[in-house]
């Protein structure tokens, strides 16, 4: 019989298929919000007109802005887009743009909250992690008061999670800062808005959400809640992502997969733990500089490669699901990446051979690694995985 807990996050609501001004005006009435700040992605705010839309339509609510939140999110820019907010004595914040932008509010309302101006004042917050048992340590502070609404614009799912990643740029170290009180109160589902996406990185953050749904469906706690969820966001993400290579101006394709990375998110907010594709996948980002969605396309077929002799059941389902039953369920997410031609080799994205023992020795900072249903102990064995991923 089935055991465990399943915790359901802050977040009240999430409004899709609205145009995201609209939506963000109606909830920040609803929130009582008086003084909103803006942080938005410097493309976004530079080369369309979906900022000054959003700008226009709050009207006197709107307290100032800030785009600049550069990939992978440094602390740096974190508290510099702080003490802005801080300034413009912000009541709401509204994030527009990519994971990096989500995961950049998160951190801001930390600061917000308690006093933080400078990077080192962001150490004491952060998630730390036993190398050698996994086990993890998370500081106890108060909940964020200044609430966040999130309008993404890739497919990362941040938006959904109560964990922010945060890099530390001297140690050139992805961190986690993680408390029920910073996951967005409220996420815009626009499909329009992600027309200004850049084609890679829309497909490849899609990767992402099909790390998220499959990682959940082979955890180690995975349950039947989480398992239904993952499987249709699976099916989702499968038939829509190549609709939206086809025609980039399907805007139901669009919805379909913000749908379907919701759905992708629903294990890992509810405490369901992923595995190695993920926690090798931070490092990459945080350590070699690597996109998000780009590391799910290089790791998730071969760790699943990896995982096969463990869990060879759950990725028959996988299979099943998008149609190729008898098939290995890392072939058909290599063909996937493939078919959206993404890249798929530790090369492919820069990666130089010499890095490898660095980002090996990394990953077993982070907890994931330790809770991969086949088990991950030692240096030695995440680079069995990196080898494979070369």
């Amino acid at each position: 019989m089935q055991q465990g807990r399943i915790a359901l996050t802050r977040t009240e609501s999430v409004v899709h298929g609205r145009p995201a001004a609209e939506a963000v005006v109606d909830e920040a009435e609803r929130l009582g919000a008086e003084r909103v700040f803006l942080l938005v992605s410097g493309t976004l705010n530079r080369e369309t007109d979906e900022v000054r839309r959003l700008e226009a339509a709050l009207g006197r609510r709107f307290a100032g802005l800030h785009d600049d939140m550069p990939a992978h999110t440094p602390r740096e820019a974190v508290v510099a887009c702080a003490n802005r907010a801080r300034e413009a004595r912000a009541d709401l914040l509204v994030t527009f743009g990519g994971g990096s932008v989500t995961d950049g509010g998160k951190g801001v309302a930390i600061c917000l909250e308690h006093g933080i101006d400078t990077v080192e004042g962001l150490e004491p917050f952060r998630t730390t992690v036993d190398p050698e048992t996994g086990r993890r340590f998370r500081p106890d502070y108060g909940a964020p008061r200044v609430r966040q609404i999130a309008v993404p614009t890739t497919l990362s799912g941040g938006e959904f999670n109560p964990r922010a990643g945060i890099t530390e740029t001297a140690l050139r170290l992805k961190q986690s800062y993680m408390h029920p009180g910073i996951v967005p109160v409220c996420v815009v589902l626009d499909p329009a808005a992600t027309a200004h996406t850049p084609e890679w990185l829309f497909l490849s953050t899609g990767m992402r959400a099909v790390d998220h749904a499959v990682e959940t469906y082979c955890s180690i706690d995975a349950n039947d809640y989480s398992d239904g969820a993952a499987l249709h966001a699976l099916r989702l993400l499968h038939r829509a992502l190549p609709a939206v290579r086809r025609d980039p101006a399907d805007l139901g394709a669009r919805l379909r997969c913000l749908m379907g990375v919701w759905l992708s998110m629903s294990g890992i907010v509810t405490g369901t733990r992923l595995g190695a594709s993920h926690a090798i996948g931070h490092v990459l980002g945080g350590s070699a500089d690597v996109p998000h969605g780009h590391t799910s396309c290089v790791m998730l077929p071969n760790v699943l490669a990896y995982n096969a002799k463990v869990n060879g059941d759950r990725q028959a389902a996988l299979a099943e699901a998008v149609g190729r039953p008898g098939e290995p369920a890392g072939r058909i997410i290599g063909d996937l990446v493939a078919a959206l031609d993404q890249p798929g080799t530790l090369r492919a994205v820069g990666i130089d051979r010499s890095d490898l023992p660095r980002i090996a020795e990394n990953s077993m900072l982070d907890e994931w690694t330790h809770t991969n249903p086949r088990p991950v102990g030692s240096v030695g064995e995440v680079m069995e995985i990196l080898e494979k991923a070369y």
